[in-house]
């Protein structure tokens, strides 16, 4: 029989001290983290007497000691959590259950409604929800053949690069049944705090993983909780809401987590503050390894990936199919727009066959996204049609926002905003965005972001408000903005952000392009072409091409900036001439900037393909040196079958021939073909002939693409790789900025389009004719 407690050995003892002295703490403080109400467990335990087997078991965990090594005698066999429980008389099923029922009502209303961005009132999560997808394989570890990119088209390039083109996906609820530990990354808006709510009622209800107590946790509300307590600690978080419900024992809660018969849902890893994420990502890695039987989910942001989880898989969100963007598009027209059911599958149809237009399809684009899907319901049925370009989108839902709330019926407006009109609000929050955006704040302080509202007052016409009313204004301007609009949110007790960072960047480039005057203008956009190199401006970049009644100056700004940028390097330049003298001797004719981009990509290694986007975006047309580097890769390659090789070398070389016009390089590449072994020839004898010529045979190979191609190798250090790389996203963003719909004369398109790419020497000589 497994004895009821536990004591440690001498050596225990010692092993044990040694680690509590490690920690720093007092036993006081290692009884808080075992929840025991004196610390006598503590001092027996420390002194070699018998102490309750749980508890012993509990504070080597916490100390990171085996229990095994620390105890005197310890039993040859020890049962499973589920077991002891079990065979101490606890039925885990019955507690579940009762459990389940308790919290019943805590779970329904803190999951099963969602409270819509623009919709005054509670939605129920069902008639809303749609189930999610989940891809295994994140974007930013993916690679792609060029075969898949030459087949791409321009409207499956999105925002992110090469979006969810061709990635496996599977069913949300399938991932978690999948993985015990899944940390769900995905984008603003995607759904991801929706998809816990989901897995919580369904568990709730028994219809998913019906074993277990589902426990739905922002992580915002426990790092707040936690750092006013000075303690991190989700078992005494889960307690509090289990005696919140009506389960005041704290033994259920270690209970259940023991038997692995908890499903824990923690939401919004990146809205925990820096002061916290320490103290909180401790804790999860703690708890997740302490109650490994658990299942344990958290969802972040898919840009803030650290800290790292040990023991978690990273999957995402994948963004909307069509078939998903029809059932949320009937279903918030049934549950949020018409009043009967005939207008609502009208109004749905009417909607998703705009959406179909050929001329939509950059709007596509942002609407496989739930929430912008969700802003574009709302859109259409207040105006019964779709803007043409993105900035009209958010102009259309903005101006939306903040007009609903000035007439909302029932709010009582501070004094001082309710004398603003709409122009007035844009122009505030306008500046809010700006002036967070250029200091990289997504997140601010109360007191921050209130004096960024005093710099703005004070500015106005006919100020005359004192310093302690100026601080009042602010404060009470902050809580109006955020309870009638929902523009900026607080996250966390005191810290606020822009509710979704496109508003945020959206409203960043209408004040650029609000300036004044022309040197105003000037100046905002030469700080823009500043951030030429930083992709979270991206968009900024983008939406201002697109709002400014010229784009002329922008571009020209854009190009000179990103000419410096390789101007100091002879060896770059050189690579760049190469690059322009490539391109220049191609007897097909696709653009020349398009050449020059592809042979930047085709000279990098690896040859990751999304150094191609750029000439997939010029044109599409090039395939021979494409098919050129695959053969010398193919046989430069080091293979264990010398028969394999060989074969795989001649088809290569096969495929190649039949896109040769060049007839010196088309024989020559015949004479080299005919030096491998016949296909009829015994493996023994190609393995004995590859073996003795695949040296020489390969060089010759490189020596007859080099004459006939004029082939080269670039040997590129670190930093000129950053460099470089720098240099041709600049150079994408520029081409995206060109196609984006904007007012820019043809002249100074063409003038653009003809010099990307080249190297110094050749604007120079072009600047001068």
């Amino acid at each position: 029989m497994v004895k009821r407690s536990l004591q440690a050995s001498a050596p225990g003892i010692q092993v044990a001290k040694r680690a509590f002295a490690i920690k720093g703490w007092t036993q006081e403080n290692l009884a808080g983290e075992v929840n025991l109400k004196t610390r006598q467990p503590i001092w027996r335990f420390f002194t070699g007497k018998p102490v309750d087997r749980q508890v012993f078991m509990e504070i080597c965990s916490l100390l990171d000691l085996d229990w095994r090594e620390i105890a005197e005698n310890p039993p040859a066999e020890f049962p499973e959590p589920g077991k002891a429980l079990i065979a101490s008389g606890i039925n885990l099923d019955n507690l579940v259950e009762q459990v389940r029922s308790q919290r019943h009502d805590t779970i329904q209303n803190r999951c099963g409604i969602i409270q819509l961005l623009d919709i005054g009132r509670p939605v129920n999560l069902d008639d809303i929800y749609v189930d999610v997808n989940i891809l295994e394989e994140l974007a930013h570890q993916r690679w792609q053949a060029i075969e898949e990119l030459q087949k791409l088209a321009p409207a499956e390039f999105d925002r992110v690069g090469m979006g969810a083109v061709n990635r496996r996906q599977m069913a949300g609820t399938a991932a978690v049944e999948t993985y015990k530990k899944l940390r769900v990354l995905g984008k603003p808006g995607i759904g991801k705090t929706t998809f816990l709510q989901h897995l919580a009622i369904q568990c709730d209800g028994g219809h998913f993983i019906p074993t277990q107590v589902p426990i739905f946790i922002a992580l915002r509300d426990f790092a707040e909780e936690s750092r006013e307590s000075g303690r991190f600690s989700l078992l005494d978080y889960i307690r509090q809401l289990f005696v919140t419900a009506g389960i005041p024992d704290p033994s259920t809660a270690g209970t259940l987590l023991r038997a692995g018969r908890i499903l824990l849902l923690l939401d919004g890893m990146d809205e925990v503050i820096n002061q916290d994420m320490v103290g909180v990502s401790r804790d999860i890695r703690k708890f997740s390894q302490k109650y490994h039987q658990n299942q344990i989910i958290v969802t972040c942001r898919t840009a803030f990936q650290n800290p790292k989880l040990h023991g978690f898989t990273d999957v995402e969100i994948a963004p909307f199919t069509q078939e998903q963007i029809n059932v949320f598009v009937k279903k918030w027209f049934t549950n949020l727009g018409a009043n009967d059911h005939e207008a609502a599958e009208a109004k749905s149809v009417q909607l998703l066959g705009e959406i179909d237009h050929p001329e939509n399809w950059k709007f596509r684009q942002l609407i496989v996204n739930p929430l912008f899907l969700h802003v574009a319901c709302w859109v259409f049925q207040c105006q019964g049609k779709l803007p043409a370009k993105r900035t009209d989108f958010y102009k259309q839902g903005l101006d939306l926002l903040l007009y609903k709330w000035d007439e909302s019926k029932g709010v009582e407006r501070d004094r001082l905003y309710r004398g603003f009109l709409l122009p007035e609000k844009i122009k505030l929050l306008s500046q809010l965005a700006a002036v967070t955006f250029e200091k990289g704040e997504y997140f601010f302080e109360q007191r921050v972001i209130e004096r960024y509202i005093e710099d703005y007052l004070c500015h106005l016409p006919g100020h005359n408000l004192e310093p302690e009313q100026l601080q009042l204004e602010s404060e009470a301007m902050l809580r109006t903005i955020e309870n009638q609009h929902g523009l900026i949110t607080e996250r966390t007790k005191g810290i606020f952000s822009f509710s979704y960072l496109a508003f945020q960047e959206y409203l960043t480039a209408r004040k650029i392009v609000a300036s004044h005057n022309l040197r105003a203008l000037e100046n905002a956009l030469e700080g823009l072409v500043s951030h030429i190199e930083d992709p979270h401006w991206r968009e900024v970049f983008l939406l201002t091409t697109t709002m400014l009644r010229s784009a002329d100056s922008l571009v020209q700004l854009m190009k000179q900036q990103i000419d410096v940028l390789v101007s100091q390097d002879p060896y770059l330049q050189e690579f760049l001439t190469w690059a322009s003298q490539k391109s220049q001797n191609l007897q097909s004719e696709p653009k020349v900037a398009t050449s020059r981009a592809f042979y930047l990509a085709l000279a990098q290694s690896p040859h990751i393909m999304a150094h191609f986007n750029l000439a997939a975006t010029l044109d599409q047309g090039l395939f021979l040196d494409a098919a050129l580097d695959h053969l010398l890769l193919e046989c430069s390659s080091d293979h264990s079958s010398g028969f394999a090789h060989a074969h795989a070398c001649g088809e290569a070389l096969n495929q190649t021939l039949t896109m040769i016009l060049d007839a010196g390089l088309y024989k020559s590449l015949e004479q080299l073909q005919e030096q491998l072994p016949m296909a009829h020839q015994t493996p023994e004898s190609s393995q004995s002939w590859w073996q003795e010529h695949c040296a020489s045979w390969t060089e010759q190979l490189k020596s007859t693409i080099a004459k006939h191609r004029n082939y080269s190798s670039w040997d590129f250090t670190p930093d000129q790789h950053q460099i470089l790389q720098g240099y041709y996203d600049a150079n994408q963003l520029l081409l995206d900025c060109l196609n984006s719909n904007c007012e820019i004369t043809a002249a100074v398109r063409q003038n653009i389009e003809a010099t990307l790419l080249l190297p110094q020497g050749e604007l120079e000589e072009r600047e001068w004719n």
